[in-house]
């Protein structure tokens, strides 16, 4: 969640959505192309608030009712029925949860019986589709053999721990307060509870070495995950570490060891079985038949369907985005006089929609179709710039030339010079 939220349009007071929401997702539907539907619930609790995050958390452990952790579920199932409440009233048709990921902030802070609840009447009102993937982010200081086992039982199916390191000093640089002794633990944990597992780690953090990264790469192969996400470091403005590095107190990112990370990342995960699919998501794959790709964050990039719960939250239903208030206890207080805790919201024009496309689209292995770039472009410019990428190596020429553009691994690392010349810039 985006520390700041933009200011868009107000919403009304019930949350009907506008009426082309309902309208383009019956379309969809009618032409055999069904709109996916998912759902993310955010917790904003943190035991401590990393230096380099931006994301919409707190450390406090309430702030009123409805907006602690000991009753914040409470609050994200008004939510849940005021949802069903603006859907049915909006005329939008009903579908079942494709996705459901509980992100935050640290949601295994709360006990695993609030999360699972929270699961279980978002099933009474949406229903799961068939094999529906369900996730929550863990710190792994927070996770027990039991505390996994409940969440099992209870409809989860994939943990995302987030490792980020198992060198000391850099776990110390990015204040993470588990030891890379937990990390094993909570995968053993996870695996036993029949869980599927994703690694997080982040890469780029000053003073750590190449070394450093391969020795948490190998650690993270070793525990044999389903799937890891590797995120280099970015020095968010208006964060403490930001604010570090602007006084000179740690040093700023180096792009070029952030490179040379990232080569080594794909390196050593590929021959491990992993494959990339997203910039900065491998799955194990090993028959390269798609396995273990987070469902969830594939559903984003494809552009479909998702009601965001939380503090914050933002949610997107055909083309019309909307977000929630980014304070727990408004957010709260809305719900609780049974106002809709969205607070703006906003209907992107075409080229918006075209340029986040290309920006999604461009950082998969699926690409991005050359017919949804032309209507932005004449034929002889856009045939220029895709040769021109092709020429040093950025996109994969045969793709390219069959009408898709698909970056290479040097496109992976220049992937906002792709994004750049296909949106005209």
């Amino acid at each position: 969640m985006p520390a700041v939220l933009p200011l868009g349009q107000p919403v009304p007071d019930d949350g009907t959505l506008p009426p082309e929401v309902a309208a383009r997702v019956r379309a969809a539907a009618e032409a055999g192309e069904p709109r996916t539907f998912s759902l993310y619930v955010h917790v904003p609790f943190c035991t401590v608030r990393c230096g380099y995050c931006d994301f919409n958390t707190y450390t406090a452990e309430t702030f009123g009712p409805g907006a602690g952790r000991g009753d914040y579920w409470e609050s994200a199932v008004a939510e849940l029925d005021h949802a069903v409440a603006a859907l049915e009233r909006s005329g939008v048709p009903a579908r079942p949860l494709h996705t459901v990921f509980v992100g935050g902030g640290t949601p295994t802070l709360l006990p695993a019986s609030h999360l699972v609840r929270i699961l279980a009447e978002a099933r009474e009102r949406f229903g799961l589709a068939e094999g529906a993937e369900v996730t929550t982010e863990a710190n792994p200081d927070t996770l027990t053999p039991e505390y996994v086992a409940e969440l099992a039982e209870g409809g989860f199916t994939r943990l995302s721990v987030g490792m980020q390191s198992v060198v000391p000093h850099v776990l110390s640089t990015l204040e993470r307060t588990h030891t890379p002794a937990n990390v094993p633990a909570a995968v053993a944990a996870a695996r036993a509870a029949g869980l599927e597992v994703s690694l997080d780690l982040i890469y780029g953090t000053p003073g750590e070495s190449l070394a450093d990264w391969r020795t948490t790469l190998e650690a993270a192969v070793a525990m044999a995950p389903d799937h890891v996400s590797a995120y280099s470091l970015i020095v968010e403005e208006g964060t403490r570490f930001g604010a570090q590095v602007a006084r000179g107190q740690v040093p700023d990112v180096d792009p070029d060891l952030q490179a040379d990370e990232y080569l080594l990342a794909e390196e050593l995960l590929s021959a491990a079985g992993f494959r990339w699919y997203e910039v900065s998501n491998w799955a194990h794959d090993p028959e390269g038949a798609g396995v273990h790709r987070a469902r969830h964050n594939v559903a984003y990039w494809r552009d479909q369907d998702w009601w965001g719960v939380g503090p914050g939250a933002h949610s997107h239903l055909a083309g019309v985005r909307f977000w929630n208030a980014k304070h727990p206890a408004a957010y709260a207080q809305r719900l609780a006089t049974g106002v809709t805790p969205a607070v703006g919201r906003e209907i992107p024009d075409d080229d918006a929609r075209r340029l986040e496309r290309i920006m999604l689209a461009a950082r998969t292995v699926e690409g991005l179709p050359l017919a949804e770039v032309r209507d932005g472009m004449d034929p002889e410019t856009l045939r220029a710039r895709v040769a021109a990428l092709i020429a040093d190596g950025l996109v994969d020429g045969p793709a390219a030339l069959a009408g898709t553009v698909v970056p290479t691994l040097a496109g992976r690392l220049q992937n906002d010079r792709i994004v750049r010349d296909l949106a005209g810039f």
